[in-house]
């Protein structure tokens, strides 16, 4: 994969990084990083550049956490099919056994 690279100029420090990603993508994460940071600057009186990265840093990892709690993963998925599958057992059985009563 090719290597992108992402200038960096934000809360003071300015650097680059490369990274086994797209230049695009990165510049995308970069991006909803930044409007996270100037959302913070505008909302609170945080004027400390690390403790401002590390609060970005929460709230992009909150807002990770709630989508992974949004989709359900291919264990659940599968539980949920072995009960549906349990479920119409069932059923068949309560039918055959109302049929011999």
């Amino acid at each position: 994969m090719a290597k992108g690279t992402l200038q960096i100029n934000l809360l003071g420090t300015s650097f680059s990084i490369q990274a086994d990603e797209d230049s695009l993508y990165l510049e995308k994460l970069l991006a909803h990083y930044k409007e996270t940071v100037d959302g913070l600057m505008q909302s609170t009186d945080l004027k400390e550049p690390l403790k401002i990265a590390i609060l970005a840093g929460i709230m992009i990892t909150d807002e990770l956490a709630k989508e992974r709690r949004n989709v359900p993963n291919t264990d659940t998925l599968m539980v949920n099919a072995e009960l549906s599958e349990a479920e119409k057992i069932v059923l068949q059985l309560t039918k055959k056994i109302d049929q011999v009563l």
